[in-house]
């Protein structure tokens, strides 16, 4: 009886030794992990201090421009989209979203070790107009490399006020050198919403077949949106060809009051999942389904992105729609804009974006369901199209040729809704059809 006691005791002791020795070696790693911070924060003011005190122009550099330099090139080689703004550059993208403000008309990024790439122009803006094009490299800037230069950087340097110039040297795979496109800045204030004339009159031909392009995810793009759909309805609307070729994206809540109209209420339209409590979320539809019947295809390209992609993801998991084209550009992560004290603000990638299915966008795009390429020269004609003035700058022999080339995309998707019209009905509508596929 007392050995037992005794082994008891003895048992008790070392589990108590074993608990203490834990916690003060978790202890002291956290501690060590403490200093190591320490270590790399004094190694940084060290260097900040040395180069106020002994660099030739010293004088000429502030502290402030210091640590706003180092900020910017730590946070910008975490990945493209990641950014420390200062607060000038804070101000300019509270306003991008606002439907209103003086620049060219493009939506840049940058990708990792390359230049400035044109994600979409925006149609009617002087960049569209004068024909750049989705994919084109930014390699200079009022004659100034912009190798280095982060989108936000950019975006300073391409704003202005409206009827100034600026000169931007692109590159383009089908061009021998680089070329030189001096554009006119104007107030771009994006209609997100057209028709295929890039107008908003959205009328219906024989087929019942609808069209509406959403260029971007601005502000008023639903409301807009549902203006389209109800003239469209008004008609007769069977089908539907909701385009988001070159969408480069936009607001997220946009994207979701889209889905809105295509989906039941409650159902989960994307969420969100990074390493903090805050980044993981979910969002559901709030309205009703106003178009439960219609029968929808999605058309997408390498220059849909963001936004586009998580509308096109939504519908496609949950057999909404049917998606058609080539795969989307893989843009899904999520920035989060954090206030700084003096002004400034960091844009921090905080989460990746997920389809209702949990598939992942960022890095790997939306498949379609159907693909269709298109040739690079075919679409630079079809862009041409639709620019006014397009065909007309064109060499003589070309016009001809030019004003014959077929959107293949948008002809098998107008094939595609014919089909389901006739042999499945407006009752069955792409929601069923899609799910035999």
């Amino acid at each position: 009886m007392k050995k037992r006691i005794l082994y008891s005791v003895l048992l008790t002791g070392l589990s108590l030794n074993l608990l203490l020795g834990a916690q003060i070696y978790l202890s002291s790693d956290q501690a060590s992990e403490k200093n190591r911070r320490y270590d790399h924060m004094e190694l940084f003011v060290g260097v900040l201090d040395k180069i106020r005190k002994e660099y030739v122009d010293g004088d000429k550099v502030s502290f402030e421009e210091l640590v706003h330099s180092a900020l910017k090139g730590m946070v910008s080689n975490l990945d493209p989209h990641s950014e420390f703004m200062e607060a000038r550059k804070y101000t300019d993208l509270k306003s991008d979203t606002e439907g209103k403000f003086g620049g060219i008309g493009i939506e840049i990024t940058r990708l990792k070790n390359d230049f400035l790439t044109v994600v979409a122009p925006f149609e009617g803006t002087p960049a569209f107009n004068a024909g750049i094009l989705r994919g084109d490299k930014i390699i200079k800037i009022e004659g100034k490399s912009a190798e280095n230069t982060t989108p936000t950087e950019a975006v300073q340097q391409l704003r202005g006020e409206p009827g100034s110039d600026v000169t931007i040297t692109i590159a383009r795979p089908s061009l021998p050198h680089p070329k030189d496109f001096t554009l006119t800045r104007a107030v771009i204030k994006v209609e997100t919403v057209k028709d295929l004339d890039g107008r908003t009159a959205f009328p219906l031909g024989d087929d019942k077949i609808g069209y509406v392009r959403v260029t971007q995810f601005g502000e008023k793009t639903t409301s807009e949106l549902k203006n389209a759909l109800k003239k469209l309805d008004q008609q007769g609307m069977r089908g539907l060809i909701l385009d988001l070729r070159g969408n480069p994206g936009g607001l997220l809540e946009q994207a979701i009051s889209v889905c809105d109209l295509f989906v039941p209420r409650k159902q989960l339209v994307v969420s969100t999942d990074g390493r903090s409590v805050q980044s993981k979320q979910e969002f559901y539809a709030k309205e009703p389904e106003e178009y439960p019947d219609l029968s929808i295809v999605i058309l997408v390209n390498t220059g849909s992105a963001s936004a586009s992609e998580i509308v096109a993801g939504c519908l496609q998991d949950l057999g909404r729609a049917f998606v058609m084209g080539e795969k989307t550009f893989g843009k899904g992560s999520v920035q989060s804009i954090v206030p700084l004290q003096d002004g400034s603000a960091l844009r921090l990638t905080t989460a990746y974006y997920y389809t209702p299915a949990h598939k992942v966008i960022h890095g790997k795009g939306i498949t379609p369901d159907s693909v269709v390429p298109l040739s690079e020269e075919d679409e630079q004609i079809l862009f041409l199209q639709r620019v006014p003035g397009g065909i007309e700058s064109l060499d003589p022999e070309k016009r001809e040729i030019a004003r014959n080339v077929r959107d293949v995309q948008l002809d098998r998707a107008s094939d595609f809704l014919r089909a389901i019209i006739r042999f499945a009905g407006r009752s069955s509508g792409a929601r069923k059809f899609a799910g035999k596929l």
